[in-house]
């Protein structure tokens, strides 16, 4: 199963280290991080399970709520933890779930279909593929997808400024450009026109092309 942006979030069951859930359920109307890992006791996934308990405020101020996944059970996450919280100052503060079965990993992309076996019997090479980031919001429906590999530990604060701009194309007609964040200039729309535009902007745009209209940010929802 390949998943594309722009369609529904495949919905599972599974048990987490905050109890059982149902995905949607766990998601309702917030935006999503749904963030995978190979396996238990990895190093780089240390580091980063560490990280993104420390910036977790970050995620909850824009409305974002985060959830792991490891291969392996939820019986074997309480003892990775202590290792986080001792080498990185701060153990997870998201659930994390159990994918012992793989099933998840699976429905999402992560690892072929015809993948055998259950994480006792796999090592974190077998599972390399299993290092996937999906925002997904409100509406159930994927907008992001960043897939790392093994050796290069991922950059949850370029997570953050994707959402800022994920949240704000929501809401307006206008893309973000190169290295955008918070409170810089957008672009309007190619898909409006200059008579539309000039009714959202009657003071105008900077046009340094006809086709790269910079206008200063519209505000975002709920901020």
């Amino acid at each position: 199963m390949t998943l594309r942006l722009g369609e529904f979030a495949p919905d599972f069951e599974a048990d987490t280290t905050r109890g059982p859930i149902r995905f949607y359920d766990w998601i309702g109307g917030s935006w999503a991080v749904l963030f995978s890992h190979p396996k238990n006791y990895t190093p780089v996934c240390t580091t980063e399970l560490g990280y993104l308990a420390r910036i977790k405020p970050e995620f909850e101020r824009r409305g974002v709520k985060i959830i792991g996944l490891s291969v392996d059970p939820v019986s074997q996450h309480a003892g990775w933890a202590d290792d986080i919280a001792d080498s990185q100052g701060t153990a997870p503060n998201f659930p994390l779930i159990g994918d012992a079965d793989l099933a998840v990993a699976k429905l999402y992309g992560m690892l072929p279909a015809e993948s055998a076996g259950d994480s006792a019997q796999r090592t974190a090479a077998d599972n390399q593929t299993v290092r996937n980031v999906f925002v997904i919001g409100p509406d159930k429906r994927i907008k992001l997808i960043l897939v790392y590999p093994m050796t290069t530990g991922r950059n949850f604060d370029e997570v953050l400024r994707a959402i800022d701009s994920l949240q704000l194309t929501a809401d307006h007609n206008v893309a973000t450009p190169v290295n955008w964040h918070v409170g810089e200039d957008v672009i309007i729309a190619t898909n409006v026109s200059d008579d539309n535009a000039r009714r959202t902007y009657p003071d105008g745009w900077r046009a340094p092309l006809p086709y790269l209209r910079i206008v200063p940010q519209p505000t975002v929802t709920g901020r």
